[in-house]
């Protein structure tokens, strides 16, 4: 992390799906992390990532990739200090994207908070987070107790295809910038 600037807040957009809603919620939770003030935020969407299926001869974590796109990718989470992921839950899990997308790395995870936001149904996508959270510890990535859960999802667009949030949307937010913000003062101090 570099002493002159705000740490960087990846925001990654787990869904690939015609019409997906994903990229509505990461969004409205970019502009309350700007609004937030703790990072500087970039919004990463995996669709246009464009990740083939795991397809490096070498395993990650020696970080001896023949692949532009791996090399590419290796870059983009590199330079991050902080990630959220924003999942739909299919299936009682979390999309095969977004697996794909941390099978690619190992190191580059490594030492960095994550929170995370889930939507579906009655169940919010919470199942998707306690699978995500078994795979970003492996990846020794710090996992925050807080996290935006969204339930019944589409009722929370506009007709225009944003997120019409509410308070307890707005507080759930805030909650988890403040500790991601604390966690990764403490993981990558400005210092190092």
């Amino acid at each position: 992390m570099s002493t002159t600037a705000r740490p960087l807040l990846q925001i990654h957009v787990g869904s690939t799906r015609p019409n997906r809603i994903a990229p509505a919620f990461a969004a409205w939770f970019a502009a309350a992390a700007e609004e937030h003030a703790a990072f500087e935020v970039e919004v990463v969407d995996l669709a246009e990532v464009g990740l083939p299926l795991l397809d490096e001869p070498n395993h990650p974590r020696l970080r001896q990739y023949v692949h532009q796109h791996t090399k590419d990718w290796s870059a983009t989470v590199e330079r991050a200090d902080a990630f959220v992921l924003v999942t739909p839950e299919y299936n009682y899990g979390y999309s095969a994207v977004t697996k794909n997308a941390l099978d690619y790395l190992c190191q580059e995870w490594a030492d960095k908070a994550v929170g995370f936001i889930s939507y579906g149904g009655v169940g919010a996508g919470v199942r998707a987070v306690q699978q995500l959270k078994q795979v970003v510890t492996t990846l020794r990535m710090v996992p925050v107790l807080e996290s935006v859960s969204i339930p019944f999802a589409w009722d929370k667009l506009t007709a225009e295809g944003g997120v019409a949030p509410d308070a307890v949307l707005d507080g759930a937010a805030a909650l988890m910038l403040g500790e991601l913000a604390r966690l990764t003062g403490k993981l990558r101090p400005a210092d190092r």
